[in-house]
């Protein structure tokens, strides 16, 4: 890949303004596209049905805010956040495959997969081998992939890479063509829990992955940035790189999705101004 080309062209995206309205659509799609996330080992019942409560109605004083497209917990939270956001189109999301590290035997993985599927999950977001990739063993990270698709059963998955430890733009193409292929409904950037984590150019190449895999072989598959972006101007930076490269296809929560909880606050407080004209202080919205 070539990495200045990359870079300079996702900069130069960045550089785009848009207009009140069109902000203010983008701030309602951005919302809806958020995976709203608790990964935490202080992870409690209390804490997830009051995140679940947050995805139902992220503004409790304004009911036209979109809500977001799921909710992401630990395997044995799911039937928890299953029960909070009964009876709406919010998903269920579970980490599994020994989140974050991946280091446990394709047996635990599985394992990990099946329970959180048995317990309701709609989407699985798994991590791949980075070892085993970094040590050209592709093939192991394939047939991870085909094996954890198929016990996932109707369950969405998401291929996660961890990008910020593949190191290399080759390395992030080269994975998100090996996710692609053995059946990712997602390729899905960072676990969140390493220093680098979603950039604008990562992105970029993954959604120059994913357009030039539908062209190949008319499988679309989403993507899914995840960890590092926090605000309204970052998350409105993103939707235009997926707009301007892969085009109008993925602007859907079907096919684009944000791992970014605290972006929410900010996209909310955003979505006040623009009601109301003036700033709201943090304390307008809850704290997660």
């Amino acid at each position: 890949m070539d990495a200045v080309g990359l870079e300079a062209r996702a900069a130069g995206l960045g550089t785009r303004s848009i207009k009140t309205s069109a902000k203010a659509y983008a701030i309602d799609l951005a919302i809806s596209m958020i995976d709203l996330t608790t990964l935490e080992g202080a992870d409690t019942p209390g804490k997830v049905r009051a995140l679940g409560a947050k995805a139902v109605h992220p503004d409790p004083t304004d009911r036209t805010t979109p809500r977001t497209a799921a909710v992401c917990v630990y395997p044995d939270m799911v039937a928890t956040a299953k029960q909070a956001v009964a009876g709406t189109d919010v998903k269920v999301a579970s980490v599994a495959t020994a989140f974050p590290a991946g280091r446990a035997a394709l047996a635990v993985k599985l394992a990990d997969v099946r329970d959180a599927v048995a317990a309701g999950a709609d989407e699985i977001d798994m991590v791949i081998d980075r070892g085993a990739f970094l040590a050209g063993d592709y093939l192991k990270v394939y047939e991870e992939i085909v094996a954890v698709k198929e016990v996932s059963a109707q369950a969405r998955l998401k291929v996660i890479f961890e990008t910020g430890e593949l190191s290399t733009y080759d390395n992030i193409r080269r994975a998100s063509w090996i996710g692609m292929l053995a059946g990712a409904d997602f390729i899905k950037t960072s676990t969140g829990k390493v220093g680098v984590n979603a950039t604008p150019a990562n992105t970029l190449l993954m959604l120059e992955a994913v357009r030039d895999f539908r062209a190949q072989t008319g499988v679309q598959v989403g993507v899914k940035p995840a960890g590092g972006i926090r605000s309204t101007k970052d998350a409105i930076k993103f939707l235009v790189l997926v707009n301007e490269t892969a085009g109008a296809d993925w602007l859907d929560n079907h096919w684009f999705r944000f791992g970014a909880s605290s972006l929410l606050n900010d996209l909310l407080m955003q979505r006040q101004k623009l009601a109301t004209g003036r700033y709201s202080g943090p304390d307008y919205v809850t704290v997660d």
